[in-house]
């Protein structure tokens, strides 16, 4: 059996790395070691970890703030087991994941692996309803992990694990943040590095508490991508681009309205069907009309949030170059 190294990198949230290290606490196979990476926060979890240190492996260290990437690479470098598992602190880990994650693994001789996110019974309608937008087919196309996609399969960091021999051949991530994950996917990848989904090993993701947080955050995110095309142009395939074209439709369907009726009438035919599709989803999903609600909401903020930082983030690489 594999002896995983957990790393977490963590920058002001105690609360989220109690709930964290509790999960942890309850697996059926506990990992090798856990080790928790504090990324110059001025609210730090050390006294958190105290909590735990006499019932699991575990190890804290203070750093100075490098972004979440490089303060992988620190855990990397620390770590003493031979599969080196990423959370975000933000994560619980269901009581089986590590038990499913082994036997996945060592059956299908995976050097990395990601695993999809779901919401808890118990976290906010909003942050249902995020979760909900973040993994629905109609709003990531299933690139998220909730289905196998066609190719390769990419990690994210909030629920990923590599090999040792991955990171000695490829070494950590070579930029600490907007897009680090995806690029440091695609360097395992072209490694000739088999890669896989592990659709059983889940984690509750908590997300962000409001709209406007996850309008940031997913605004960031199409910046993200576009950052790693400075690396992997060929990584911008045209699924990444509807949530632009999305945007540019809203944009011209809202000025083109004023002088055309009948283009005011498509364009909400088509939003109508967006909100409904999504609506319909999210309540066989969660069977809560308000939670439905939301999650329309969430999915228009997700869509045309990505689709201004691949706008914003598109044009100043024009402009630089």
């Amino acid at each position: 059996m594999h002896k995983f190294s957990v790393i977490v990198p963590v920058y002001n949230r105690p609360e989220e790395v109690d709930e964290l290290l509790a999960s942890l606490q309850r697996q059926t196979l506990p990992p090798f070691e856990i080790i928790i990476v504090e990324d110059g926060s001025s609210n730090t979890c050390e006294e958190v970890v105290e909590k735990y240190r006499d019932s699991m492996n575990l190890s804290y260290f203070f750093k100075e703030n490098s972004g979440q990437g490089f303060s992988r690479n620190f855990g990397f470098d620390k770590a003493k087991g031979d599969y080196f598992v990423v959370f975000d602190s933000d994560c619980i880990i269901p009581d089986q994941y590590f038990q499913i994650v082994g036997d996945h693994i060592t059956k299908n001789s995976l050097e990395a692996y990601g695993g999809p996110d779901r919401a808890r019974d118990d976290f906010t309608d909003i942050q249902k309803a995020i979760s909900y937008s973040m993994t629905s087919l109609i709003t990531t196309g299933g690139i998220r992990g909730n289905r196998k996609t066609s190719g390769a399969f990419h990690p994210r960091s909030f629920n990923m694990g590599v090999s040792r021999k991955v990171y000695e051949a490829v070494g950590g991530y070579r930029i600490t943040r907007m897009g680090e994950d995806i690029e440091y996917s695609v360097r395992i990848i072209e490694a000739g590095l088999r890669t896989g989904l592990i659709e059983k090993a889940f984690v509750y993701h908590k997300r962000r508490t409001s709209f406007y947080q996850f309008f940031k955050q997913l605004r960031f995110f199409g910046r993200a991508r576009i950052n790693v095309s400075r690396f992997f142009p060929k990584e911008i395939k045209l699924i990444h681009l509807l949530p632009l074209f999305f945007l540019l439709g809203e944009i011209a369907w809202g000025i083109l309205s004023f002088f055309n009726y009948p283009i005011f009438i498509i364009g909400a035919l088509v939003n109508a069907v967006f909100a409904t599709l999504n609506f319909a989803l999210a309540f066989i999903l969660y069977k809560n009309i308000w939670v439905a609600l939301l999650s329309v909401v969430a999915s228009f903020i997700q869509i045309l949030a990505y689709g201004t930082g691949l706008f914003t983030e598109g044009l100043k690489k024009i402009l630089r170059s």
